[in-house]
């Protein structure tokens, strides 16, 4: 994994992005100079070719990542691959048409759609390559790990290795000093005939995961792995293996000491600052990108059914003081006439038919932009929540206030990972990703969920 900017990324598919920017730059390029008479050949004409080219790279690896093809997380079925391959060619075509009619070179004079030609047919190999995933081989930057332990612990980091998509290779697992019966398959534990640190010098080990079931009395071989480290060895607790490859901090195999004593948490009067700039700018700017599905919306809702078009409910926000979120209505009016507060479940009956259109793109949450630009939320941290929820789940979930010492979010690390969460274990699920978000947020980070959040929305990923 490749951290920028406090967030982790797969080394193979950033490979992969950074080829992709330059291959339809270079194809610009190489139509630019095929194009251009040899006197208009000039660097400052190359040069201006370059930065367009590089803004159309730049604008693919957007729309492909908005649309998932970079997520090794799980692979897209070919309908899916198929859809939005066409999304892809469509809009890249139109962007690239965009970018030479409002920044136009001399060359391109009368000549437009020759280059927009090259451009779809560039784009429509670099979708192959995405879909199919196989433009860098399986090997190039894999790492060879080895799981220290054979418990519950190392099973779970085994299965995690195994996923598609991490850019490592499961050597095996070693047992720990005090761990007699492995859960582990058998012939996957590794003889410990040898000391740790020259096992892993003889079998060029990367990196080594200590997941032991249990760490006291003698259990962590101190030395040998300082040893490991001091060879140019990669150590990693479990905890930080988590961060790392799935963008969780994980609560069983977290401790208070490792959140108190490591790394982030950082907030600070100039993050908070840049924050607060950003989501000002950008909740203008959606707001008035908006306000014409927000005004459909408000009559298809008000033609439904009788009742407010917007409803307003507490919700918990920053330190956990309270405010009122601001909605599209998508329930019945008399969605909670007991009184009794409840989440909302698959194929929920309170929820009107165009109710589940507008949580299906997420529409509904547009009206929250006001509590954006007034400062009780914010474009991206974690979801807010009732009261009487958060209650229960303090007392249910370790950590879980944490999540607070942020400004909510429209949208978030967790909505973009995880589907919508009905129970207390999904939102013990959530508060993991949430954790996340809270320990290494930056506008960078916040720049990768809102792109993320676009292929959420154009999916349906996730939505109740």
């Amino acid at each position: 994994m490749i951290k920028i900017f406090n967030h982790y990324f797969d080394r193979r598919t950033l490979i992969q992005q950074m080829l992709d920017v330059l291959l339809v730059a270079g194809v610009f390029v190489g139509a630019l100079v095929a194009l251009s008479e040899p006197e208009e050949l000039t660097s400052a004409q190359i040069g201006r070719g370059v930065i367009r080219g590089l803004v159309m790279g730049l604008g693919f690896l957007a729309i492909n990542s908005a649309l998932g093809f970079y997520d090794r997380r799980g692979a897209l079925s070919p309908r899916q691959a198929i859809a939005r391959s066409v999304v892809s060619f469509i809009t890249t075509s139109l962007l690239s048409s965009a970018i030479l009619l409002l920044l136009p070179l001399h060359a391109f004079y009368g000549r437009t759609w020759s280059v927009v030609l090259i451009m779809m047919v560039t784009a429509a190999l670099l979708i192959y390559q995405v879909v199919v995933g196989e433009f860098l081989p399986r090997t190039v930057a894999r790492r060879r790990v080895l799981v220290f332990g054979s418990g519950d612990r190392a099973q779970a980091v085994g299965r995690c290795l195994e996923h598609t998509g991490t850019n490592a290779e499961l050597f095996g697992y070693m047992a720990g000093p005090n761990e007699r019966e492995p859960v582990v398959q058998a012939n996957v534990v590794l003889p410990a005939e040898r000391k740790l640190d020259e096992f892993v010098r003889s079998q060029g080990i990367d990196e080594v995961v200590v997941a032991l079931s249990e760490r006291r009395g003698g259990s962590m071989p101190m030395r040998e792995l300082l040893d490991c480290k001091l060879g140019g060895v990669r150590v990693t607790d479990i905890a930080t293996f988590y961060e790392q490859n799935l963008g969780q901090i994980r609560l069983d195999a977290v401790s208070a000491g490792w959140l108190i004593f490591g790394e982030g948490f950082n907030q600070g009067v100039v993050r908070t600052t840049i924050k607060r700039l950003f989501d000002l700018a950008g909740a203008s700017v959606l707001f008035l990108l908006a306000l014409p599905l927000m005004a459909i919306t408000a009559l298809a809702i008000k033609l439904e059914s009788p009742g407010p078009v917007l409803y307003r409910q507490e919700r918990i926000g920053l330190n956990g003081r309270p405010f009122n979120v601001v909605k599209f209505r998508s329930m019945r009016t008399d969605a909670e006439k007991d009184g009794v507060p409840r989440w909302a479940t698959a194929g929920d009956s309170r929820v009107t038919r165009v109710g589940k259109v507008i949580r299906k793109i997420r529409v509904d949450e547009l009206p929250q932009l006001f509590s954006v630009l007034k400062g009780d939320m914010s474009l991206v941290g974690p979801r807010p929540e009732r009261g009487f929820f958060v209650d229960k789940l303090v007392q249910e979930i370790p950590f879980y206030a944490v999540r607070h010492s942020v400004k909510p979010g429209v949208t978030g690390w967790a909505q973009v990972r995880y589907q919508y969460g009905s129970t207390v274990e999904d939102t013990a699920e959530k508060l993991q990703f949430d954790l996340y978000y809270v320990k290494n947020h930056s506008l960078f980070l916040d720049l990768v969920i809102l792109f993320e959040t676009v292929g959420v929305v154009l999916t349906g990923k996730g939505a109740q």
